[in-house]
């Protein structure tokens, strides 16, 4: 399901119109974003959570010519799975 999709099973779901629904997800997908910029936790109870994550320089390589390169430090958005999502997902899969 790609994002036009997804904004016309919310429209369908909510008995909005395309629009509306495109500006709500609009508004929570910028909301999301700005609270992990300012390094904040987003949690949803039983959906899962959003958080920022920081990964360590390395060293990796090249795999064109093998030859060692340095990775940067980097902070990563990342998301886990609450208990609920997990469930319905395995209750879906034994299907």
């Amino acid at each position: 399901m790609n994002k036009g999709e997804f904004v016309e099973a919310l429209a369908d779901r909510l008995d909005v119109p395309r629009a509306q629904a495109e500006r709500a997800l609009g508004g929570v997908l910028e909301i999301i974003s700005e609270q992990l910029v300012k390094g904040e936790k987003i949690a949803f109870t039983g959906f899962g959570s959003f958080e920022v994550s920081k990964r360590a320089a390395r060293t990796g390589r090249n795999p064109q010519t093998g030859a060692p390169i340095k990775i940067p430090a980097s902070k990563v958005p990342k998301f886990s799975a609450g208990q609920t999502l997990k469930s319905k997902v395995d209750a879906a899969k034994k299907r």
